[in-house]
């Protein structure tokens, strides 16, 4: 089994030696021993910091991400999770795609103010009611424009 040394799992993995660090002390990652100073881990490190990188790029929290693996440290990825992630997903890219169409208006509206114009009143309307809010918010897209 090829090792190798933490600088080496940086380098090539493009994570920082201080979250690899801090990816161990959560469990997430196992070196298997020490050169001197030095952590090493076994070469299928690679492919696990591949796994948390993917799940962090979807929106899952390290405690959510450590879930996904088995005890022996293969993975274990709940099907019904991944889809509800997916869902989760669906629900930001309206909400953001609302507002990127809201902002698009209120760019190129010919209204003389901003408060004039009847669809970034009802924009402003939704904001102000909760019915969008920042990314992963639960509640409910902005109406149409």
């Amino acid at each position: 089994m090829k090792e190798l040394d933490i600088a080496e799992v940086a380098q090539r993995s493009g994570v920082p030696a201080s979250t690899l660090r801090y990816y161990e002390e959560k469990g997430l990652i196992a070196s298997i021993g020490r050169h001197g100073l030095r952590r090493v881990f076994a070469a299928g490190v690679l492919e696990r910091l591949a796994l948390i990188a993917l799940g962090r790029a979807a929106g899952y929290r390290l405690d959510e991400i450590a879930l996904m693996f088995a005890p022996d440290g293969e993975p274990r990825i709940d099907r019904d999770r991944l889809r509800a992630k997916a869902d989760e997903l669906d629900q930001t890219i309206r909400q953001l795609s609302a507002m990127r169409d809201g902002l698009r208006h209120a760019a190129a509206c010919k209204a003389p103010s901003h408060m004039e114009c009847p669809t970034f009143r009802r924009i402003l309307q939704a904001a102000a009611t909760g019915a969008i809010g920042a990314r992963g918010d639960k509640r409910r897209s902005p109406p149409p424009n």
